[in-house]
């Protein structure tokens, strides 16, 4: 299973930007998704997650409102649309594809991308 995301960059504090994950070797309708963040020195944390169908989404208290997981399971992508981006929001942010649930305690396991920076500066 191999799991890649792109869309990273940078932008000013209140901007925007739309993260996507492509998922491939096995059936993607077999794995929750989500998305985590880190910055160097810190904890991975929790932002978003999704489940198979799509139909159930669920975030971090800091990003819930701002930012919006999304699925495509024709296409094997989950997205994260990231509005109202603060300084905070800074990271390097990775996907992961699991079989289970995924919660902000969900640490190990899975299958992880290599990151994308998200940088919000002004």
């Amino acid at each position: 299973v191999h799991v890649a995301e792109s869309g990273g960059g940078s932008v000013r504090p209140g901007g925007s930007l739309r993260l996507s994950c492509v998922q491939s070797g096995h059936d993607f309708t077999t794995y929750y998704m989500g998305w985590f963040r880190q910055n160097l020195g810190k904890e991975r944390e929790f932002v978003a997650g999704i489940d198979r169908s799509g139909r159930y989404r669920w975030y971090s208290d800091i990003v819930r409102g701002r930012f919006t997981i999304s699925r495509d399971n024709a296409a094997n992508t989950v997205s994260l649309q990231m509005n109202n981006l603060r300084p905070e929001d800074t990271a390097t942010y990775y996907c992961l594809a699991y079989e289970r649930p995924i919660t902000n305690k969900t640490t190990t396991g899975g299958y992880w991308g290599q990151g994308t920076q998200v940088t919000v500066s002004s």
